[in-house]
């Protein structure tokens, strides 16, 4: 998964990660609302789900300490963090400006 975590990252299209855990509820309810988004945006955005108890080299190295969390990136670089379920109203604004 390593080596496709970095190629997904570092795309020059936005990529949503959505560090989830399958026991979480939080992150059950954060799903449909980023189905939500993706549907809405398109090709402007790519949405990645990332399972920490399955990859937790990469939730360590992003020192995901709580599910979900979400973390936008382009070119490999973070643009925005956020841990916790938000509306979809309030994940669109914070993201928006870096379509």
């Amino acid at each position: 998964m390593k080596g496709s975590f970095d190629k997904i990252i570092k795309s020059g299209t936005p990529v949503l990660i959505d560090f989830y855990a399958d026991w979480c509820a939080p992150c059950k309810m954060l799903s449909p609302i980023l189905r939500d988004i993706k549907s809405e945006l398109g090709d402007r955005l790519k949405v990645v789900k990332i399972d920490v108890d399955k990859n937790n080299a990469i939730a360590g190295k992003f020192q995901i300490r709580g599910v979900p969390t979400m973390m936008l990136f382009k070119d490999g670089e973070v643009l925005w963090r956020q841990s916790g379920v938000l509306p979809k109203d309030a994940i669109l604004n914070a993201i928006k400006g870096y379509l």
